[in-house]
């Protein structure tokens, strides 16, 4: 096992009369890297984040709930017989009117076996075209910060992969120039040692 004095911290930056400009270099790099790495991840997450929370924002303000009426009957059975729970509701085809008058038609979730002509509850746009209903103001916060969060670790990981790399190659082309100068430097180690 080698011997290891104790850890020095920031000893890239003190003199040193052995410090190389390698060094200095790979230092710079990798303090680069790291506050690009922060800076990056910590302003895409935000910025995402408040794009995610003021569009989720513009919904609640722009969708409306409007009443829906069934077309068809829908299918299954009102009673736990059909293998349908009572909580579980199916697809069924429904018409609503759009702010402007103008009937639509779509598909909705309802109550197996409700019959034609029962109102339902679906949301729309400006529009008139269906959409989920809104996120609340806390899953908006929720999504909003697991959004910003996703999206702050990927720009993040980009400036560390290439610190990484600028290090990895700073290190291979040490050890190259360590070993031209070994080239050099070795015979004459050797001679003395034989002697």
């Amino acid at each position: 096992m080698a011997f290891r004095g104790p850890k020095v911290w920031l000893w890239r930056w003190r003199r040193n009369p052995l410090k190389r400009r390698a060094d200095a270099v790979e230092a710079w790099a990798l303090l680069a890297a790291w506050v690009l790495t922060v800076l990056t991840g910590v302003l895409a997450g935000l910025t995402t984040a408040g794009t995610v929370e003021h569009s989720m924002a513009r919904e609640r303000v722009e969708w409306r709930p409007v009443v829906a009426l069934l077309t068809e009957r829908a299918p299954g059975t009102a009673d736990s017989r059909s293998g349908t729970a009572s909580g579980e509701h199916v697809w069924a085809k429904v018409r609503w009117y759009a702010p402007d008058g103008s009937p639509h038609t779509g598909q909705a979730r309802v109550r197996p076996g409700s019959g034609v002509g029962t109102p339902v509850t679906v949301w729309t746009d400006a529009q008139g075209r269906l959409v989920t209903r809104p996120a609340t103001e806390s899953e908006a916060r929720s999504r909003a910060a697991l959004v910003g969060g996703l999206a702050g670790v990927c720009a993040g990981f980009v400036p560390f992969v290439a610190g990484r790399a600028v290090r990895r190659r700073l290190e291979s082309r040490r050890i190259d120039q360590w070993g031209h100068e070994w080239a050099r430097v070795g015979p004459l180690w050797g001679g003395r040692m034989r002697g």
